[in-house]
């Protein structure tokens, strides 16, 4: 029984969209949040929404950041 290779679940091809594409929604994720701490006064802010729109923000910001290396080959 021989053993199965790794793949990846995502095809090489898509490495270079898929990092313009998150990271792109990462950045508009984050303005939203500067924005929004920008123009609330403190005492409209909700914790919630802080906290949610952070961590989409954080989500798309850090995979983005793993398929910008690899579409540069940095850990291929």
């Amino acid at each position: 029984m021989a053993a199965k290779a790794i793949s990846s679940p995502v095809p090489v091809e898509w490495y270079s969209t898929l990092a313009v594409v998150m990271v792109s929604v990462g950045l508009m994720f984050t303005a939203s949040f500067f924005i929004y701490e920008a123009t609330s006064s403190k005492r409209s802010r909700s914790l919630a929404k802080e906290i949610t729109t952070a961590a989409v923000a954080s989500v798309f910001l850090g995979f983005g950041s793993l398929f910008v290396l690899l579409a540069s080959g940095v850990y291929v």
